[in-house]
């Protein structure tokens, strides 16, 4: 009896080692956010003896100097492969551009694109290759954000070939609310990957595992690490920006209105000192508002490059403001107005990324932002309830 007490309390020890949120070094202060890679006590004996690849990019840093490939590799870790995401493992890439193929210079390890126009998954032989998949990306809470549908195809492989996956977790800079339609399914596609509104209010840790939970991905042996001194209410500054054209903490709360642009025949920005922030068109006039897209680092060939658009500037909108109005129409609705083309306006790539059909025949019709936000009201409302199934964090 003794012996199988002694066996049962090893067994919580281990339990509660694997659910335990990370506890901030002693120079660490209590307040603040610690993201899931700095608790290397819940996953370095998980990857220590094995064969491990990580899917990760310029956003995985262990600390303000180091990234994490550079400290797995400084402690030993065997690192076999390195899986990249859209932009690069680097970060350099612009928008929806390939991503080659090459070497680490740093460590010497592969990288192995999944943005390269073919590979969704690695090949057989690369999945033969590696023991433990770690994923560690900075996501921004949105469903046409790709990183979280970079992560769910390597589970769906990895529970294929029976290894092992550690997600180490970050905030969401956008988790501190829900809002946007389902996705229908029949606008599957590179930008909308599961049925969920367009804010998910979902860490990286919890969409993997709602994602099993609920039959869209592959039930795969995982582990989440999560982050200390976060909940759902807290607002977190991202150290470092996630993509080129996310370059501010202020462009990352206003992608979920400003994205749907990409959709239109309206500039939002790319090739300026201010994509996400500004939105604007050559035919759109009487407005005090213009700039000129110019080719650059992140937009080889912006929409309307080297033409005078006019439009809104958005840099001037509080934050708070910002959150209070969730996914806001408004700026398309304007848009479509001020241009009076009809269905002109829009390409199919609005579909893909508000998720369904409805919304565009609803802007057409004349619906205000406000009335077209209420129709999806009650389906944010059943979601919100399935979400609290998978919560790592407090609302």
């Amino acid at each position: 009896m003794r012996k199988l007490l002694t066996t049962i309390v090893a067994l919580c020890a281990i339990v509660a080692a694997y659910a335990r949120p990370c506890t901030p070094t002693s120079t660490e202060a209590k307040s603040e956010v610690v993201v899931g890679c700095r608790d290397t006590a819940a996953y370095m004996s998980l990857l220590r003896e094995q064969r491990v690849a990580v899917l990760a990019n310029h956003t995985a840093m262990y600390s303000s100097e180091e990234h994490l490939v550079d400290m797995l590799h400084r402690e030993g870790i065997n690192l076999v492969g390195i899986f990249a995401p859209e932009h690069g493992f680097r970060g350099g890439v612009e928008a929806g551009a390939l991503v080659e193929d090459g070497v680490d210079a740093k460590t010497g390890v592969a990288i192995l694109s999944l943005y390269n126009g073919n590979t969704k998954r690695p090949s057989d032989a690369v999945m033969r290759s590696f023991d433990v998949l770690v994923v560690d990306m900075q996501d921004v809470g949105l469903r046409f954000y790709t990183y979280y549908i970079s992560m769910l195809h390597m589970i769906d492989a990895s529970a294929d070939y029976g290894k092992r996956v550690v997600v180490l977790d970050r905030p969401n800079p956008n988790g501190h609310y829900v809002d946007g339609p389902i996705l229908d399914m029949r606008y599957k596609s590179g930008v909308g990957h599961i049925p969920v509104p367009v804010v998910h209010g979902l860490t990286m840790g919890e969409i993997a595992l709602m994602s099993i939970g609920e039959g869209w991905a592959k039930r795969a042996n995982i582990t989440v690490v999560r982050c200390g001194n976060y909940d759902h209410s807290t607002h977190y500054t991202l150290p470092i920006a996630p993509s080129p054209n996310l370059a501010t903490q202020h462009s990352i709360y206003l992608y979920p209105s400003l994205c749907i642009f990409e959709g239109t025949v309206v500039s939002v920005g790319r090739g300026t000192e201010a994509p996400f922030e500004i939105y604007g068109h050559p035919a759109m006039r009487g407005r005090d508002f213009e700039f000129v897209p110019q080719p650059n680092a992140g937009a080889a060939k912006p929409p309307h490059s080297g033409v005078v658009c006019y439009g809104e500037d958005l840099r001037g909108v509080p934050a708070e403001e910002i959150w209070r109005e969730g996914v806001n129409l408004e700026y398309v609705i304007d848009a479509y107005n001020d241009l009076n083309i009809g269905e002109k306006f829009f390409s199919p790539m609005f579909e893909k990324l508000i998720g369904v059909s409805w919304v565009r025949e609803k802007i057409m019709e004349g619906y205000t932002a406000e009335e077209i936000k209420r129709l999806w009201a009650d389906d944010v409302a059943k979601y919100m309830e399935l979400r609290r199934k998978y919560l790592l964090y407090n609302e």
